[in-house]
């Protein structure tokens, strides 16, 4: 086993065919950026709770972790050109997952999985896991969502999702990173939800309710898309300017951020997104737009934290 002294990509594993194609991709993304894999096992509630009852009784407590013995072969089979190292921890996914990934580049899972991992994308287990990850968390998503891991240029570009106002500095340094790192184009989508014009009105069900304020007509929404698009220029103009090489693809649209993306994410290789708005209310900092293509990319998606958490 090869000692690993750099900031590492860290594998989230329970040996699910999920999490091995998240291992997969991880692999993968270690050997572009250069860096050690650690190939994370969070031990079943059951493994743990028998070490226990024998460490109790005075005894070497050591079980084997079948899990990671498996996945073992898998890594070994593939030929890795990156250092690896095997963890086998002890704990909650959502407590112990992120204290393995402190300091490192990535926390790579899948979307997917057994134990631990059977709601990540599907309650409290994911929000808490992506919430708290010090480092930016990639969730590749299951083999009905996605026809190929690959992370080269043909794979597709980078697809960052901006709010020019609220997504910090470090989410789009990321995705530029990336964009250079892979040889591929960065397209920047601002979506903005515009309010509907005077036609789409209908009369108030009760007169008790206010008059709504006026809405702008079809010419004001054309000028509001207008002001977002200098809005997004003069947002990545320091970037752009940081990686000259990226190719770099402003859009600006009217819609749901959410649907957009996920419709946008058919044709990328990564989606970019921020954890958080501003929220005083840690349950939330996953944000509405993060959660839902969690939940309905098809390509792996990067939610990355605020340089704060880190």
């Amino acid at each position: 086993m090869n000692e690993v002294t750099d900031p590492p990509v860290v594998a989230a594993v329970d040996g699910s065919e999920h999490s091995l194609r998240a291992l997969s991709w991880a692999l993968g993304a270690a050997e572009a950026l250069g860096a050690p894999l650690v190939v994370a096992h969070v031990r079943s509630e059951a493994l743990q709770l028998g070490a226990a009852r024998i460490a109790s009784l005075g005894t070497d407590p050591h079980l084997p972790d079948t899990v990671l013995d498996a996945v073992r072969t898998v890594v070994e089979e593939r030929g890795p050109r990156v250092p690896v190292r095997y963890a086998s921890l002890d704990g909650t996914v959502t407590e112990v997952l992120p204290d393995a990934a402190r300091g490192a580049r990535l926390l790579v899972t899948g979307s997917r999985g057994h134990g631990g991992f059977a709601s990540l994308l599907l309650g409290s287990t994911g929000r808490a896991l992506a919430a708290r990850s010090p480092c930016p968390l990639v969730v590749v998503p299951h083999e009905a969502r996605t026809a190929s891991l690959d992370s080269g240029p043909e794979a597709g570009r980078i697809l960052l999702g901006l709010h020019p106002e609220e997504t910090p500095d470090e989410v789009v340094a990321f995705a530029f990173e990336t964009a250079g790192l892979r040889g591929v184009p960065l397209e920047a989508m601002t979506v903005l939800r515009l309010p509907p014009t005077p036609s789409a009105l209908v009369a108030a069900p009760s007169p008790a309710l206010q008059v709504p304020p006026p809405l702008p007509l079809a010419d004001d929404a054309e000028e509001l898309l207008a002001e977002a698009r200098r809005e997004q220029g003069a947002r990545l103009r320091p970037f752009a300017e940081r990686w000259p090489g990226v190719e770099l693809v402003g859009t600006v649209m009217p819609g749901d951020a959410a649907g957009v993306l996920v419709d946008a994410s058919g044709r990328a290789a990564l989606l970019v997104v921020g954890r958080h708005h501003r929220h005083r209310i840690a349950e939330l900092l996953v944000g509405s737009v993060a959660h839902a293509v969690l939940h309905h990319a098809a390509c792996p998606v990067a939610v990355v934290p605020p340089a704060a958490a880190r």
